[in-house]
């Protein structure tokens, strides 16, 4: 089966649909999040997971990674915890072999050599060697979470690149993509302005540049 959807974000960059998002007024950004490699590209749709503080004795911190189905964008929200990683090696090589589409963390990381050199994207708030066994536990999974201050459901399509990642309401993607492609062809509708020799600010004018990432009323 295709997702067509799913095909349109991977064609649109995270700045564009950023603006696509503030200009329909949804909080989609994951602030504060990036990739281990500015190389890494990120296109699925969420399998979520929650953290907490480890109780007494410690829960597990999850041995999920064999029901996630291939494509899709592991999501776990560790509260932006930076002390207690939730994604190591043994995951990362799992879910490489298992074709997930990537990784995205409110939390730390550790063993990045192996995602760099496997080329497994993973998109996270920052990343230390220490442990999250007896200190974080899987709480909740299939459940919403926050990341980076924006708010995913399972099944919301997430997008990562350079900049950062975004995610997009399942109830708002076709809303968010037509938006963000009316952008992206004003864009290069300028840049081919410019091209042809045109002054940036009448490339700018003719599109309705400053008007792109207006937000609409109601």
């Amino acid at each position: 089966m295709t997702d067509a959807n799913l095909e349109r974000a991977a064609l649109l960059d995270t700045a564009t649909l950023s603006d696509a998002m503030d200009k329909l007024g949804i909080a989609g950004q994951c602030l504060g999040i990036k990739p281990l490699s500015p190389a890494f590209r990120l296109i699925g749709r969420a399998v979520t997971f929650r953290y907490a503080a480890a109780a007494k004795p410690a829960g597990s911190v999850g041995d999920y990674i064999d029901d996630v189905p291939a494509g899709s964008v592991i999501v776990l929200d560790n509260g932006g915890r930076e002390d207690a990683t939730v994604w190591g090696d043994i995951l990362t090589s799992v879910a490489h072999r298992r074709a997930i589409a990537g990784t995205l963390i409110d939390g730390a990381c550790r063993d990045t050599d192996l995602s760099r050199a496997l080329g497994y994207p993973i998109f996270s708030r920052s990343y230390s060697m220490r442990t999250g066994k007896d200190r974080v536990q899987l709480e909740a999974s299939d459940t919403i979470v926050t990341i980076g201050e924006a708010r995913v459901a399972p099944g919301d399509i997430v997008r990562g690149d350079a900049d950062g990642a975004v995610v997009l309401p399942r109830s708002h993607e076709d809303a968010i993509l037509d938006a963000a492609e009316e952008i992206e062809r004003a864009e290069a509708s300028i840049r081919a302005a410019l091209e042809r020799g045109m002054r940036l600010d009448e490339a700018r004018r003719d599109n309705g540049y400053h008007a792109l990432q207006r937000r609409q009323p109601g």
